[in-house]
């Protein structure tokens, strides 16, 4: 199967449905079905689930695309597929109890350890309020963080996976940027989480995972963080490929009401663009470098160095700012009509703002952890 084949397919329909969800502030059904038929949901799983198990690149290609179309479905199905190699991480019997009943189902996540938990004897007892859950509306399980014991026996962040049926979904989702992801909050109270369905990010990032070989395909031997991160660069760049598009096209026709000159022939317009389209071919070969080294260390079939893991997150961040930067002095030449609700161009320049406000998207904290790192200091856990 070509998966990025499958996505070209379908992007017309996505990009018609763009606005619609908006309206709803969530992914269209419609989007979803679409997604499930190209097989974009398989991407990562495990193929003795059915599983494509794509590359690195396969995968994030396939994010900017649909980003091309529609961030919001880019953003929130890019989490839903990518879940699948975090679960292949988790205990075998969780990976059944999921896919052996529903080879289909997706998951959503509220990775951030604000969960109240509280130890049992075979297991935790989970409450709290976890927001930012993309796509969740559409999931049937959730993964959710609490701040736990590691598998040394230390504080740090950790998981517990829970069905639909453990959860209520709070529709609180109102926001100026990625409005279509329906990143609603999931409300838990006091909850039984059997012990194999929780992991430590630490033993997800460092091999020490129930899960940890329980299947022989490459991509399962890169640690959960680096994987987990991929897509918010990739529909970073399918923005800034869209509005370069769309800025184009519209410098081609416009007018200016004042003078009457063809924009096409002002200076400042021609320079403008060059600039652009060069911060964001130089974002995309960082990031396809980026995706490449994964592909390349999984082959091998051995976790990567922690140079490469921090080396990868302070890149992806960096690529999202400078396609920012792209984005943002194109819209600024854009004129008045770009900020009608009706122009694309607004979206974009909303949606792709907030890709760089996430946890791991932030270039201020990526940068500070390669650096220290780079200085051979630790990390700061006040910020990482």
């Amino acid at each position: 199967m070509n998966l990025l084949n499958n996505i070209n397919q379908i992007l017309p329909a996505i990009r018609n449905n763009a606005a619609e969800a908006e309206n709803i502030a969530m992914v269209p059904q419609e989007n979803i079905n679409l997604l499930r038929q190209a097989g974009f949901f398989r991407a990562l799983q495990p193929k003795a689930f059915g599983g494509l198990e794509v590359s690195y690149p396969e995968y994030a290609n396939c994010i900017a695309r649909i980003a091309e179309a529609c961030a919001s479905t880019a953003w929130a199905t890019g989490l839903l597929a990518n879940h699948s190699h975090a679960i292949a991480l988790f205990s075998p019997k969780l990976q059944n109890e999921i896919w052996g009943e529903n080879p289909e189902a997706l998951i959503s996540s509220s990775v951030a350890p604000l969960g109240q938990w509280e130890k049992t004897e075979d297991g935790i007892r989970l409450s709290g309020t976890f927001g930012w859950s993309s796509g969740c509306d559409h999931a049937d399980w959730a993964v959710l963080g609490y701040m736990g014991t590691n598998n040394m026996g230390q504080p740090g962040p950790c998981f517990a996976v829970v069905p639909r049926s453990d959860y209520e979904i709070l529709d609180d989702w109102d926001t100026a940027a990625l409005r279509g992801t329906g990143s609603k909050s999931l409300v838990l109270k006091d909850v039984f989480v059997p012990e194999y369905r929780t992991e430590s990010l630490f033993g997800l990032n460092f091999g020490l995972s129930r899960g940890y070989k329980s299947h022989s395909g490459d991509i399962f031997y890169t640690p959960f963080s680096p994987v987990f991160s991929i897509g918010f660069a990739a529909v970073s760049l399918g923005i800034a490929k869209r509005f370069i598009e769309l800025f184009t096209e519209k410098t081609k026709t416009r007018i200016r009401a004042y003078s009457g000159a063809r924009e096409i022939n002002n200076a400042p317009a021609q320079m403008y663009l060059a600039e652009s389209v060069n911060q964001t071919k130089t974002a995309q070969l960082l990031l396809e470098n980026d995706w490449r080294e994964m592909m390349d260390r999984a082959s091998h079939q051995r976790l990567p160095s922690p140079d490469d893991v921090l080396n990868w997150r302070c890149q992806q961040s960096y690529a999202i700012k400078i396609l920012i930067e792209a984005v943002n002095r194109l819209s600024m030449a854009s004129g008045g009509n770009a900020w009608f609700s009706n122009n694309e161009m607004q979206r974009l320049f909303r949606d792709i703002r907030i890709t760089g406000c996430h946890a791991q998207t932030d270039y201020t904290i990526a940068s500070q952890t390669f650096g220290r790192h780079l200085l051979g200091l630790g990390m700061d856990a006040k910020y990482y």
